[in-house]
């Protein structure tokens, strides 16, 4: 029997822990088990041939929001290539109304759903001895007897031990430039009524010294990055000061570990160990989704934005930790300005990652039963986005996205973070900031052609220069250091100010050796807090955190114009 567990990722970085882990539970079928992982963005026709090269009698697809669609899609056409082929779903997108999915796609046999671990174990015994899979519990299949075309229902599965479930990796050599997953706990004490993991209320931990283990698999293979897929990491505070203090005591000075967690969970002891952690060690995710005590009450979200805050502002001081925040649009309760009120609490705080997410009504959640309560209006088909709601209109929406776009262009991406701070002053908030550079883009038509990277920097500038009134030359100092900061280039960029310290004099200064590794530049205006000078960046390493390269001034502008002076 030739089984094919298949995954489509949302890019190639990303992996998908839950065929591994399906392959890993299955041992005794290991031989038959092959794992292929494409990309939604790949040519259906060339995953569609790779599907062919394994001749599964099995095919199994791992669905979620991001990928349904192109699943139907594959799995239907499939079918027509292969109709002995029995092609099953399985995961979060398909584990609810899984008889109205199966009647809307005919390709498929049937689904797993919820954990899936001893499900998939069982349902290929059951394929191996020829049985009906009517005594596999956790499954939703077309039947194929008497009564063919029926929906049958096996019943729900008791939750897995996760004790019980194999490590996924034994070896990393198809992992190289990878984003791994890890799984140490599954469930949520939290019922926050627009994400699945409400669902599931038993909340399971993984043996904490099965995790150091595992853990030090990672940290001896250097692998660049491992996220945690733990809804909330640090529910169980102390596990989670315990998984972090080892991560601190064995680094290897490489490895980044990502979390997602509830910030206001955070307690002295955690911050007194984060301040010691090497930069990029950790990265923290927290979802505050919203600052409306009313809006976070109707979605049964329980958050102290109090000692949120408190806990961001301090952690951002350590320098060490990037700290990835997230907002969702759309929720109840909240209309344009209040959200702005909420955006514009969280960008205070100055998170490395401002994440602006819209409300996705999930299948199976709470909250798509409480929909129409609140005049949510969400699209028909993944990702089940909102449209409108009682308090946002889809024009506002609309802007909401534009507004989206400009974050990720202009903070997210750290480029232009001297810039950005620089230009606060000229906005009532941090909302109006990227609302107004929102409208420059679209009345002069900037969102309609993909930008290069050197006109982004022009059309910042050219739009503070407008909302200045006039043309900055500090405007022009700023960009130039975020330019510097990220880039080493030989060509100067048009928007730098013409006059550039001496190349002569930072090759004297520097050295032969270390010149070509770096870039001296001179600023007149105050905004480097030690002042105007000249200032060296140096591309020979570079902060973890921000992904900038150091930069320190070496001359006070008075030294340097008393160099001219001599050398005239």
């Amino acid at each position: 029997m030739r089984i094919l567990l298949a995954a489509l990722n949302s890019r190639y970085i990303h992996t998908n822990p839950a065929v591994y882990l399906l392959r890993a539970y299955a041992r005794e079928f290991e031989q038959e088990i092959s794992l292929a992982e494409y990309t939604i963005n790949e040519e259906p026709d060339k995953i569609l041939a790779s599907i062919y090269e394994y001749r599964p009698d099995l095919l199994m697809f791992s669905c979620y929001i991001w990928n349904i669609r192109e699943i139907r899609e594959l799995a239907g056409e499939y079918h027509k290539i292969d109709p002995e082929t029995r092609i099953w779903a399985g995961g979060p997108e398909v584990s609810f109304h899984t008889g109205e999915f199966l009647a809307k796609n005919p390709a498929f046999t049937g689904v797993m759903t919820g954990e899936g671990e001893e499900t998939f174990l069982e349902l290929l015994s059951a394929c191996r001895e020829g049985r009906s899979p009517d005594t596999v519990k956790g499954i939703v299949f077309r039947s194929t007897g008497a009564g063919s075309g029926l929906i049958v229902r096996t019943g729900s599965r008791p939750e897995t031990d996760l004790d019980q479930i194999p490590f996924p990796y034994h070896e990393l050599s198809g992992f190289r430039n990878r984003i791994l997953y890890y799984e140490s706990s599954r469930g949520c004490p939290f019922r926050c009524s627009y994400c699945l993991s409400s669902v599931d209320h038993h909340l399971r931990f993984r043996n904490i010294e099965t995790v150091r283990k595992e853990l030090q698999f990672f940290l001896d293979r250097n692998v660049n990055q491992v996220k945690f897929v733990d809804r909330t990491f640090n529910c169980n505070r102390d596990r989670a000061y315990a998984v972090w203090k080892y991560l601190f005591e064995h680094d290897n000075g490489c490895t980044n570990f990502h979390f997602e967690i509830s910030a206001d969970l955070i307690r002295e002891e955690d911050l007194a160990l984060m301040r010691r952690m090497r930069p990029g060690l950790i990265q923290l995710e927290s979802g505050i989704q919203s600052t409306n005590p009313e809006t976070l009450s109707a979605v049964r979200r329980s958050a102290d934005f109090g000692k949120i805050k408190d806990a961001a502002v301090r952690i951002r001081s350590f320098g060490n930790i990037s700290q990835h925040l997230d907002l969702i649009a759309g929720l109840p309760y909240e209309g344009y300005e209040r959200f702005r009120r909420s955006f514009s609490d969280v960008y205070s705080l100055k998170p490395e990652q401002l994440q602006l997410g819209f409300l996705k009504v999930l299948p199976g959640s709470p909250l798509e039963a409480e929909a129409s309560e609140y005049g949510i209006v969400y699209r028909s088909e993944p990702p089940y986005e909102v449209l409108y709601t009682k308090w946002l209109s889809f024009g506002e929406i609309c802007r909401l996205k534009e507004i989206e776009e400009m974050v990720g262009i202009y903070y997210n991406s750290g480029q232009f973070a001297a810039t950005l701070e620089a230009a606060e002053h000229l906005f009532p908030d941090g909302f109006s900031l990227y609302e107004e550079l929102a409208s420059f883009y679209r009345r002069h038509g900037f969102q309609k052609v993909q930008q290069s990277r050197l006109e982004k920097y022009r059309i910042l500038l050219a739009f503070l220069t407008e909302k200045a009134g006039c043309e900055s030359a500090c405007f022009r100092e700023t960009l130039t250091w975020d330019f510097y900061a990220r880039e080493h280039v030989r060509v100067r960029p048009d928007f730098a100010p013409s006059e550039q310290a001496d190349p002569k004099w930072v090759k004297q200064f520097c050295g032969r050796v270390v010149f070509p590794y770096v870039h001296a530049e001179l600023f007149q205006c105050d905004f480097p807090k030690d002042g105007p000078g000249v200032y060296l960046f140096d591309y020979r390493s570079r902060d973890p955190v921000t992904h900038n390269v150091p930069v320190t001034r070496i001359a006070e502008e008075k030294e340097y114009r008393e160099y001219e002076e001599t050398n005239r």
